[in-house]
């Protein structure tokens, strides 16, 4: 009786990590048809679908509220609509390599965000150590020495940006969010449903303006198939199964997925894209997941709590 959630858990945790690793090179394929808006768009929608079926057929409840909409909205930007947008432009100009190990300092941007703007939280010293312990890392990541080495300072500059709307997502969903008690499938489903709505002019607007067409290259079935598996998949039943691994070992194991995404999503760039990987990458990528560690207390430092 014990072992079967337990191979259940691990199955789907494997799996989640298999998905979120590939969204990078999914985002990359998916540029060959689409600009940024619009993988943004279609991952925000297709994700949409999938989550509000599955709340309808466990009869899961929706806001009640203009307030409770409004702000899930705000969350729903942080957490996808402006990251999703950002991300797609970048891997325009950088490996999705880059993109995944920088992705992994996420946890470090969160404690930024509580820094910066939710000071009722007091991160503990440990917590303040594995911050700066990652930002060296993402440092090295990043080539600082030689001036980012090869890569767009843009792109760049839209990554962190990407990664900083994570990081004050996080602390502004657990303040605001989650004490409207509403489901993790309900309060998910309204978030990119209302990033997508949001998204929806930005994607349109070369078709209404003239200046442009909705793809912007021929629909060949890999980056059909890419957005298709970055929205339904990646965007959609991935939810569902985080919050399936969170129900059965709670949320420090099932956040701990963010170990497994930087290194498939390495590994695929290498084997599918035949992006190199750099000594600073990934010397700075071990670095960055040793900072992240440290924040979530996965490491613990003697003296320290």
């Amino acid at each position: 009786m014990t072992q079967k959630p337990q191979r259940g858990w691990l199955f789907s945790f494997i799996v989640l990590g298999l998905i979120w690793g590939s969204s990078f090179l999914f985002m990359k394929q998916s540029l060959h048809i689409l600009t940024p808006f619009g993988i943004a768009f279609w991952r925000n929608f297709l994700g949409a679908l999938v989550l509000i079926v599955i709340a309808l057929a466990q009869r899961k409840t929706l806001p009640k509220t203009a307030k409770q909409w409004l702000l899930i909205w705000v969350a729903g930007l942080l957490m996808s609509g402006i990251p999703s947008a950002l991300f797609g432009f970048a891997q325009q100009h950088v490996s999705s390599a880059l993109a995944a190990i920088m992705n992994a300092s996420t946890p470090l941007f969160t404690v930024l965000a509580i820094l910066i703007a939710f000071r009722d939280e007091k991160p503990k010293p440990s917590v303040l150590i594995g911050l700066v312990v990652g930002l060296l890392g993402a440092s090295i990541v990043l080539g600082v020495w030689s001036g980012f080495g090869q890569s767009d300072p843009l792109a760049l500059a839209a990554i962190i940006l990407a990664l900083t709307c994570y990081g004050f997502g996080t602390p502004f969903i657990r303040k605001f969010v989650s004490p409207m008690g509403l489901s993790a499938e309900s309060a998910v489903f309204v978030q990119v449903f209302t990033s997508a709505i949001t998204l929806a002019p930005f994607y349109l607007a070369p078709l209404f303006t003239g200046t442009g067409n909705l793809f912007v290259g021929p629909l060949a079935l890999t980056p059909v198939a890419s957005i298709s598996a970055l929205g339904i998949f990646g965007t959609g039943l991935a939810y569902v199964m985080y919050f399936d691994i969170i129900a059965k070992v709670g949320s420090a194991v099932a956040s701990s997925v963010t170990y497994i995404t930087p290194l498939v999503g390495v590994l695929l760039g290498a084997l599918l894209l035949g992006e190199p990987l750099n000594w600073n990458q990934a010397i700075g990528g071990l670095v960055v997941l040793l900072g992240a560690a440290i924040t979530q207390n996965r490491i613990r430092i003697p003296g320290l709590s």
